[in-house]
């Protein structure tokens, strides 16, 4: 059974391989996810140091993967709503309900970052804490702090929604079979363990960290009936708490 989305028009023959060929949906995937594999072997090859470096390398390779993203809809004939995403001008009614429904996302979000804290702190001793000396350079630097979060709205709370919720577990869940439970488990687990490792500049308990907080988020978004808004919202109100605290401390 594959996932039932709007399709604008009909696909040409490249998109109704994409839409009914399993291994051209496994290489769609591939593809939207080479650009980050490609920064971080280029990276680690290059013996690079400059930890402003590798952020600036995710954050692109963040908005070649919704480039990528988008040239996958298109090539389907479908809209952004078939992974999610509903432009137009909203009603303020639905302007409220996404806040509202953002707030038990990030509760729910937080406490299994909080839980995977817990599940390392158990593996590795007590004081496991996600590596975030990397980001040592904006404490106390105002200017820094708001191109940070000017390049984390877009690139991570906008495009990692958009990418890892919206765009991977709809395509797993097509590569997977459909809605079953034992489907939905899986595409979970898979799309969870990717954006895990995709913060992989944290380290081990970072990884793990973000792992478990991937779960929540991407359980967040079957809950919300598969609309992305207030994921979006929810992981830019985590990434300006993570930010402010990494300014203020010294």
């Amino acid at each position: 059974m594959t996932i039932s989305t709007p399709v604008k028009q009909n696909p040409n023959a490249f998109g109704v391989r994409l839409l009914t060929n399993k291994w051209f949906q496994l290489l769609e995937i591939i593809i939207v996810f080479f650009p980050p594999l490609l920064v971080i072997i280029g990276y680690r090859m290059m013996h690079l140091e400059n930890p402003m470096l590798l952020i600036a390398g995710v954050w692109f390779s963040n908005v070649i993967m919704l480039l990528l993203v988008w040239i996958s809809i298109k090539l389907r004939r479908q809209s952004w709503q078939s992974i999610g995403l509903y432009f137009g001008r909203p009603r303020f009614s639905q302007i409220g309900w996404s806040i509202l429904k953002s707030v038990p996302i990030l509760v729910f979000a937080i406490a299994a970052f909080i839980v995977g804290a817990i599940v390392m702190a158990n593996i590795v001793g007590i004081q496991a804490s996600a590596d975030m000396t990397k980001y040592n350079y904006l404490s106390g630097n105002i200017p820094l702090l708001l191109i940070s979060l000017a390049g984390v709205y877009i690139a991570s709370s906008f495009g990692e929604e958009v990418v890892y919720r919206g765009f991977l577990i709809t395509r797993l869940q097509n590569l997977f079979g459909g809605q079953g439970k034992g489907a939905l488990f899986i595409v979970l687990v898979f799309s969870s363990i990717i954006f895990g490792f995709a913060h992989f500049e944290w380290g081990a308990t970072g990884i793990v960290q973000t792992t478990f907080m991937g779960a929540a988020l991407g359980a967040s978004f079957l809950w919300n009936k598969r609309r992305l808004w207030s994921l979006v919202l929810a992981h830019g109100y985590m990434d300006t708490l993570l930010m402010v605290q990494l300014y203020l401390t010294p």
